[in-house]
């Protein structure tokens, strides 16, 4: 007698049967696709952004050195001016803006850049990339679900502690001044560079005080007084306005450097230098993830990646090394010094980075064209991030 297989076990025993047996389940076999794909599913995102809010340690360092130094500077300013308002002045200020903007810069570069390096490493130092590996998922997918995971972590901390500051400087902070100081003289503030020749010609002496003879020079013995190279006195000139003319743009780039550094920074210069703190972040986190993913230990990464950011990228910017300029100019930190916004610049020398966000720059070498800055700054996001996506998807298991 026959047994009547109509009545064999559905559902969830047919399926451990077949399993038993040897078989693939239907269901594994029908997201297989989904497994093997490069592009990592929002549930992978997640989990990666979950396993960096695990590491409450790195966090906590991450609020107080982006979020925290705001908080503490412009909360004490907050409470002195409204505790004592003779002796203490507002809030906010040009030259506090740009105190709070710098340091955001260094250490959020640090802190993006060990949280990249931490993201890179944390499978292989808690021991899951091989049981990731076992899963079948794609390893590009697994190295380009960090990158989401991390930003969304590092960048809105950024944005939050940079709208508090031009919240305070907006609101809080001292009244537009209409003149700036510049070398003990006066001069109308805001002026273009039409209206700043016509102020030349009524007020030759005054001119020549602030941006001629008072004008700071670098000699051998260091910091001078005296006669701005290229500029020529007008004062005592039959015919001053050929002269002017001739100057009349690097004045014009000497004026508006003072008046930077001295003037509540406009709406779309604060937009200007919140982009580039966003990007220079972002980098940081890109060079870290990769170089974690690379060395495969997080302590060495954000050594190399401190390193990089505080000894070699000042010393390149500062002094021109002999036949070896444009290996200077690779760094990502020359082509972002080069770039930053004239609010942050401190009155550098002016550089070819104005096409894009305004910027100054605040290198003591020979700026790169627009072109090579832009290359070297894509060259190291790409770059980098193809290392990495490499170095996980050839990984020994």
């Amino acid at each position: 007698m026959t047994e009547d297989t109509s009545t064999a076990p559905a559902g969830p025993a047919r399926r451990a049967a077949v399993t038993a047996a040897g078989g693939a389940r239907p269901d594994r076999a029908a997201a297989g696709g989904r497994y093997r794909s490069w592009i990592p599913s929002w549930g992978l995102i997640t989990t990666k952004h979950l396993e960096l809010r695990k590491r409450r340690g790195l966090l906590v360092v991450a609020v107080l050195l982006t979020v925290g130094l705001p908080v503490l500077v412009l909360g004490l300013r907050l409470i002195f001016h409204a505790v004592d308002p003779k002796s203490y002045g507002p809030a906010g200020s040009p030259s506090v803006f740009q105190f709070l903007c710098q340091p955001m810069a260094e250490f959020g570069f640090i802190i993006a850049a060990t949280l990249g390096a931490t993201a890179g490493t944390t499978d292989l130092t808690d021991g899951m990339f091989r049981h990731l590996v076992i899963t079948g998922r794609s390893r590009l997918a697994l190295y380009l679900a960090r990158i989401p995971a991390g930003l969304s972590i590092i960048l809105p901390l950024v944005a939050v502690a940079f709208a508090m500051v031009c919240l305070v400087t907006s609101y809080a902070g001292t009244p537009q001044p209409t003149s700036i100081n510049v070398n003990g003289i006066s001069v109308p503030a805001q002026l273009s560079q039409a209206q700043l020749k016509s102020w030349i010609l009524r007020h030759p002496q005054q001119y020549d005080q602030a941006f001629v003879n008072g004008g700071p020079q670098v000699g051998n013995g260091g910091p001078q007084i005296g006669p701005a190279p290229g500029s020529t006195p007008v004062s005592r000139s039959a015919n001053p306005r050929p002269v002017i003319d001739r100057d009349i743009a690097t004045i014009y780039g000497d004026y508006t450097s003072d008046e930077t550094g001295q003037l509540n920074p406009p709406i779309n210069e604060m937009v200007k230098i919140g982009l580039w703190l966003e990007l220079d972040i972002g980098i940081g986190f890109l060079v870290g993830l990769g170089v974690g993913s690379l060395i495969g230990q997080r302590t060495v990464s954000t050594v190399l990646m401190i390193v990089l950011q505080i000894i070699v990228t000042p010393i390149l910017a500062a002094h021109v090394i002999p036949y070896f300029i444009n290996g200077q100019r690779v760094v990502v930190g020359i082509a972002l010094d080069q770039l930053r916004p004239a609010g942050l610049a401190g009155g550098g020398a002016g550089g070819p980075g104005h096409v894009l966000f305004g910027g100054r720059g605040v290198l003591n070498i020979p700026p790169m064209p627009t072109w090579a800055m832009i290359t070297v700054i894509v060259g190291w996001i790409v770059g980098w991030s193809v290392i990495g996506a490499w170095r996980m998807a050839t990984r020994d298991a």
